[in-house]
């Protein structure tokens, strides 16, 4: 899924992806107020990329305000999300199960809140900067994630405040919560 081009208040939920290529859902060029939930991805490289590049803030800086909760990362890669310039991106009670790169990685100023996640045999959660194409670090705050056989992470500076109001789920729960409920086909009504 590609979401760009200023596209505003869109809601990808429920969605199964596997060993496409590149991106399974990127969103970039100026969009805006994206929610991102419930989705699996699994067996797959390059999951999530917010912000198309390094040398595009000044369609970015300012938008890129993205939700990314209760999806499941389940051996796959790298990109859970890596974020450019968006601010703020929350990232809460997502599961990371066997992520064989890196989890969430904020970049060129992004500011990434990072909460209640599960993270387990992923050795980089999270971090600032990245070496794929050398950008610059964002921030990132890291609070009530659950590690189980995972480092620890990479967090540092401030992120704007969360516009809404959510609940979150407990960090320990969230493994039980996710692989129960995430992916296609998996609404309960």
């Amino acid at each position: 899924m590609n979401v760009q081009e200023s596209a505003t208040n869109i809601w990808i939920d429920h969605n199964s992806f596997t060993d496409g290529y590149d991106g399974a859902v990127d969103v970039k060029r100026g969009s805006d107020f994206v929610t991102v939930s419930w989705n699996r991805v699994f067996g797959h490289d390059k999951s999530m990329l917010l912000g198309h590049s390094d040398d595009n803030a000044s369609q970015d800086r300012g938008h890129l305000r993205v939700t990314y909760h209760h999806n499941w990362f389940d051996g796959s890669n790298q990109r859970h999300p890596r974020v450019r310039f968006g601010n703020p991106v929350h990232v809460y009670n997502n599961l990371y199960s066997n992520v064989g790169g890196y989890g969430v990685a904020s970049t060129e100023g992004a500011g990434v809140l990072v909460e209640g996640n599960y993270f387990e045999n992923t050795d980089d959660p999270y971090h600032l900067g990245e070496g794929e194409g050398d950008s610059g670090p964002g921030t990132l705050v890291a609070r009530n994630n659950c590690f189980v056989n995972s480092g620890s992470g990479q967090a540092g500076g401030s992120v704007a405040s969360i516009p809404y109001s959510y609940q979150l789920d407990s960090a320990c729960n969230v493994k039980s919560i996710v692989t129960g409920g995430a992916g296609a086909g998996r609404i309960n009504v």
